[in-house]
């Protein structure tokens, strides 16, 4: 079993692998109109959560610098925070080489789950 308490040894550089620079534009909205955004802290390197945007909430994360996604189950715009105060400022974001993908590089204000936890990944699969 992996360790659930896995720890990054050296600092988390989110330019790492850094190629090319790409725009809302290159996103392919046209193959899905959700598309799923994979939210790490930008310090510790630790995925927080998986979440999904549509083309608006990836605009409106650009303009307010904050993640704001589309909640599947509410069928809504939500922004990350607005509630519980736990907001997640917007260090970069990288698209994925078929332009489906995103990976949302965050500077979090607090837990990234509705349970608390720091990470929505906290629960450790058996063997």
């Amino acid at each position: 079993m992996m360790d659930a308490n896995l720890v990054f040894s050296s600092p988390f550089d989110p330019r790492a692998g850094l190629l090319d620079v790409c725009s809302v534009e290159d996103v392919d909205f046209d193959k899905l109109p959700l598309i799923p955004a994979i939210v790490q802290d930008a310090r510790s390197g630790q995925v927080l959560t998986l979440a999904y945007m549509n083309r608006e909430s990836l605009a409106r994360t650009l303009e307010l610098g904050q993640t704001v996604f589309w909640s599947r189950s509410r069928q809504e715009l939500w922004h990350k925070g607005a509630t519980s105060g736990n907001f997640q400022d917007v260090v970069a974001i990288h698209l994925d080489c078929d332009g489906d993908a995103l990976l949302v590089l965050v500077h979090p204000h607090g837990p990234a789950c509705h349970t608390g936890a720091a990470t929505c990944f906290h629960r450790a699969m058996g063997s």
